[in-house]
């Protein structure tokens, strides 16, 4: 994905300082060209470089920021600020709004006040209601307080999340399996509600782009097979396995590429074994890596659920897919996520190469997964699903924890309550699929769904009070 663009519209007010407003529009500026964004600012509208009193000029912000299409918007109050420009401003651009000011200073000797930065976000909050635009607020603090560091790279991880929803193209390849009706999912109605584009073709499809892609050979493949003998112990694999391996996940990346997707989901059994003879797991887990999910039997919810997952880290921690498999022998709230042999490779533990197997369950134990552990530690779980036409995205946290071996790629993870999470799950939308990803954000998931007409976020834990207590900083 390109680097996350933000239009910077600083506010103020005529009756206020304006010295004032000029010095906090450079401190904030100065704050964030700490982060890698690419900001939009509007030097050259305004000769201020602020936004205040002046309808005309909220419309020519709006143009530019639609015209650089910009993810996210971010409205400081650099004084008391200017509640219908900002509205009117935010309305034309419909984009994610970051709303914040900071912290006023006692009065001067003489009983002056240089700005009432609170008073105004108070203003324009209810403006802002009124144009029913969503918006985030961060609480009125200094720049370098902590809360409101926090909250400025929350929003960023939301805008993430809803620039990469709103650009979700999904290459399915192949139907379900025909044993799983629990992944079936509305394609019109995902393109009517949410604009996700599902680009399907057929098993035939792959493995011939496979196999002209093996029998081409030449350095593509060879780098890719060397790219495995890198990250996966091969000692029990077939040169020609590798080939085939490496061929497909390209295969499956030409098609990626050319329809222009950020996601996958496989048909990963079991025609394929029959026209390939190999499994599609490690080919996933490599195509994961790179940035574009792959979900295991045609779950097109799960790809969707892998995407919002990566968004949330901005881009930077590869997503694992799961199944929710079986509890801890030992520990009440512990579970078990494991898939045959999809998960990254980046994520194996403790810095070991994952090893080339064959499938363990079915028949034919086709070669193709890999298998090993990856790392604990903090995990967020995610699942968008939904059914008669509405739809949530469960968030909860999770711990690694030590637990027995099993094949395929896995981790033992612990949560608050099982039982809790296992209510939700099974009573719905849910299935027994999951996104995972080694990084705490539920809080920049849950607030994306503000700006997502038709999704309702469903936290476990931490549960919504919870969630709200910490992005106004009380936790």
């Amino acid at each position: 994905m390109s680097k996350l663009k933000i239009g910077f519209a600083p506010t103020r007010r005529f009756v206020f300082s304006k010295e004032d407003a000029h010095k906090y529009k450079n401190l904030i500026r100065d704050f964030m060209n700490n982060y890698d964004i690419e900001i939009v600012d509007i030097e050259d509208i305004s000769e201020e470089g602020l936004l205040f009193d002046n309808t005309a000029m909220a419309y020519e912000i709006a143009d530019k920021f639609i015209r650089e299409k910009v993810d996210a918007v971010f409205v400081p109050h650099c004084n008391f600020g200017t509640e219908d420009t900002v509205a009117k401003l935010c309305r034309e651009v419909g984009k994610p709004v970051l709303l914040w000011g900071p912290r006023d200073e006692d009065p001067l000797e003489d009983g002056f006040r240089l700005r009432d930065s609170q008073c105004g976000l108070l203003a324009t909050g209810s403006v802002l209601r009124r144009f029913n635009v969503p918006f985030t607020y961060i609480p009125n603090t200094r720049i370098d307080d902590p809360i409101f560091v926090r909250g400025f790279e929350n929003f960023l991880r939301t805008a993430n999340i809803v620039k990469a929803f709103n650009n979700i193209r999904v290459l399915q390849i192949s139907t379900r399996p025909a044993g799983f009706w629990s992944v079936i999912c509305n394609e019109g109605e995902l393109l009517e509600r949410f604009n996700i584009q599902i680009f399907p073709i057929s098993l035939k499809e792959i493995e011939m782009k496979t196999l002209e892609i093996e029998a081409a050979g030449g350095s593509e493949v060879a780098a890719e097979v060397e790219k495995i003998k890198k990250v996966v112990d091969c000692s029990g694999a077939a040169e020609e396995q590798l080939k085939r391996v490496a061929s497909l996940k390209l295969a499956m990346r030409f098609f990626v590429d050319k329809e222009l997707c950020n996601c996958a989901a496989i048909q990963c059994w079991s025609a394929l074994q029959d026209s390939l003879k190999i499994m599609p797991c490690l080919a996933n887990a490599l195509l994961t890596d790179e940035g574009i999910p792959v979900a295991c039997e045609t779950d097109i919810h799960g790809a969707i659920s892998s995407v919002m997952a990566y968004a949330a880290t901005m881009n930077t921690k590869a997503p694992f897919f799961a199944d929710i498999t079986v509890r801890h022998a030992t520990n009440d709230n512990g579970e078990l996520l494991f898939h045959c042999g999809n998960f990254p490779t980046s994520l194996t533990k403790c810095d070991c190469k994952t090893k080339f197997n064959k499938h363990f369950l079915f028949d034919g134990h086709e070669p193709g997964t890999h298998e090993g552990e990856i790392e604990g530690g903090d995990m967020t779980i995610v699942r968008f699903d939904g059914d008669h036409g509405d739809y949530q995205l469960f968030l909860g946290k999770a711990k690694g924890i030590e637990g027995k071996f099993t094949r395929g790629t896995y981790v033992w993870v612990e949560v608050n309550d099982w039982l809790e999470w296992e209510d939700k799950l099974v009573t719905g939308p849910y299935i027994h699929h999951c996104s995972g990803v080694h990084a705490d954000v539920v809080p920049a998931l849950y607030e994306a769904c503000k700006y997502i007409p038709g999704l309702m976020p469903d936290p476990v834990d931490p549960k919504e009070p919870e969630i709200k207590a910490w992005l106004r900083g009380s936790i």
